[in-house]
C-alpha cells in the first residue's frame, strides 16, 4: 500500500465517478441532478455567443465523489494511519481535480449559409481516455512523501521540500516492489512466461515486459474452417486450412 501505483488506482476511480455521475446528470438519469443551471442566460452578446445546450454539472459528480470515497477514509482514527489518510484523500482530489482541469467548451454555429454570425455554447467534460493520460503523466511524475505527517503533507526529499505540492500532484509514501519477480506474498506474479509483442516498444513489448531478461519463440499452429460455401440443399463444405504463429514468451 501507499505505492504510486495504488496512488493511481486512487486517482483514477475518483475521476471515473465524476465523469460517470455527471454523465448521468446530463443525460437525465438521476433525479437529484441535471445540467449545469448557472451558465443560463451568460455568454457576450457583443461577441456573437451565449451560452446555451446542457452543460456537464461536475459540481454535483464531483460533490458526490467526495462523499461516496472521502468520507470512509475521514472516520479512520489512529496517529498511525493518519499520513496515509491523508495521502489518499490528497490522490482522490488529484483525480477528480484532472476531470474539472479538462473541460472545455463546444460551440454551435447559427447563421445564414452556416455563416456562425451566432454561437450557442456550453461546457463539456474531456473523453476519459484524454483524462487517463494526463493522470498518467501525474503517476509518472509522482511525488515521493514523508511517512511522519506533521501539520501537512510534505516532500520525503529534504533538499526539496520547500517545493509546494500541487492539488493535481499524485503523492506516494513507499517505493514499489519489483513487479517484475514473483511475490506470493505481495500476490505479484511476476512476467515469466507471460507472451509479449515482439516488434513493440510500449509495455506489453518484450523488451519492457520481460524486464531485461529476454524471451522466447515457439511456433503455435493454428486449424480453423476456411472458405465455407452453402451447398444446396443444405449443408456447409469448409476447407481445413493450417497457420503456424511465432509466439514470444518472456525468460
Amino acid at each position: 500500500a501507499g505505492t504510486k501505483e495504488t496512488a493511481f488506482i486512487s486517482a483514477v476511480t475518483a475521476a471515473g465517478l465524476v465523469h460517470s455521475v455527471t454523465r448521468w446528470c446530463s443525460a437525465g438519469n438521476v433525479t437529484e441532478c441535471s445540467c449545469d443551471v448557472t451558465l443560463r442566460h451568460g455568454g457576450s452578446a457583443s461577441e456573437g455567443w451565449h451560452w446555451g445546450g446542457c452543460s456537464d454539472d461536475i459540481h454535483y459528480g464531483m460533490a458526490f465523489s467526495r462523499k461516496f470515497l472521502d468520507v470512509p477514509f475521514k472516520n479512520v482514527t489512529g496517529k498511525s494511519g493518519s499520513g496515509l489518510v491523508a495521502m489518499n484523500l490528497h490522490n482522490n482530489e488529484a483525480g477528480r481535480q484532472a476531470v474539472a482541469k479538462l473541460m472545455s467548451v463546444d460551440c454551435r454555429c447559427h447563421g445564414v449559409s452556416g455563416s456562425c454570425a451566432v454561437k450557442t455554447c456550453w461546457k463539456t467534460m474531456s473523453s476519459f481516455e484524454k483524462i487517463g493520460r494526463f493522470l498518467k503523466d501525474k503517476y509518472e511524475n509522482s511525488i515521493q512523501i514523508s511517512d511522519r505527517l506533521k501539520k501537512k503533507l510534505r516532500r520525503k526529499e529534504k533538499s526539496q521540500r520547500k517545493i509546494p505540492i500541487g492539488k493535481e500532484d499524485l503523492l506516494y509514501v513507499n517505493k514499489s516492489p519489483n513487479y517484475c519477480v514473483e511475490d506470493q506474498k505481495l500476490g505479484i506474479p511476476g512476467t515469466q512466461g507471460r507472451e509479449c509483442n515482439r516488434t513493440s516498444q510500449g509495455p506489453e513489448g518484450c523488451n519492457l515486459l520481460c524486464c531485461g531478461r529476454g524471451y522466447n519463440t515457439h511456433v503455435v499452429r493454428h486449424v480453423e474452417r476456411c472458405d465455407c460455401k452453402f451447398v444446396w440443399c443444405c449443408y456447409v463444405r469448409c476447407r481445413r486450412c493450417e497457420s503456424m504463429t511465432d509466439v514470444h514468451t518472456c525468460k
